[in-house]
Formats: C-alpha cells, structure tokens, sequence
C-alpha cells in the first residue's frame, strides 16, 4: 500500500491520504472543492465548485501517472439533490465513454459547507 500526495491538489483535512495506491487500484479520497493556490472555494455554484473537485481529483492521479480516463468507479456527494443536473453538465466534461460506475446522492452536510465532494477509483492498466 502507498499513500499518494501532491501539492497540486488540497492537502487532507483529517487523518488521511489524498490517496492510497494498492497494487493496480488507486482509492483517490473524497475532494472538496477548495483550491490548492488559494486554500478557498471557487466563485459561483455547484458548477465551479464540481470542476474545482474534479480537477482536485485529477491532479492526484496524475501524480501516480493516471488520469480520468482511468477512472471505474465515482461518487458524488452533494448538499441537495437539485443540484445532480447542473452538476452533471460539468461531470460530463470530464469524462467521455466508456464512462465510470457512478453513485450519486444528497447528504445531510458536507465539511466545509461544500456543495459538492467527489471520490474515485482508478486502475492502472
């Protein structure tokens, strides 16, 4: 098992890894939407705040040499069930075919008031 970090994504704001690699399988944590450069939230919504999670996420695989198209499995945790349109316009960006299994669903809170926080799994190929 190796813990993955780099300083192109948000440092963990717990007792965690930004990610963990285990042989072809890499467990990249939930990401919020801050910005590594400036520590805070992106301006606007739920769109800017899904990029800023997903580019998070990005960034983290592509320190172990992956990127999203390497991507079988996503969840997305989001503040409000209305906000599943607008931010699967973003997630679409994202991701193009075969896409990833996905799970998403409104929880009661996200740390940080966050709208939205985005886990993955990935496998090196």
């Amino acid at each position: 098992m190796k813990a993955l970090n780099t300083d192109k994504a948000p440092a963990a704001i717990g007792p965690y890894s930004q990610a963990i690699r285990t042989g072809n399988l890499v467990f990249v944590s939930g990401q919020l939407p801050i910005d590594p450069a400036t520590g805070a939230f992106p301006e606007g919504g739920i769109k800017e705040q899904t990029r800023q999670s997903l580019l998070n996420a990005r960034a983290i695989l592509q320190s172990e040499g992956l990127d999203l198209k390497d991507v079988v499995k996503t969840t997305v945790f989001l503040s409000e069930i209305a906000n599943f349109g607008p931010m699967n316009e973003v997630y679409a960006e994202f991701f193009t075919a075969p896409y990833p299994a996905r799970c998403a669903f409104a929880v009661k809170d996200l740390p940080k008031a966050a709208l939205v926080e985005i886990e993955l799994i990935a496998e090196a190929r």
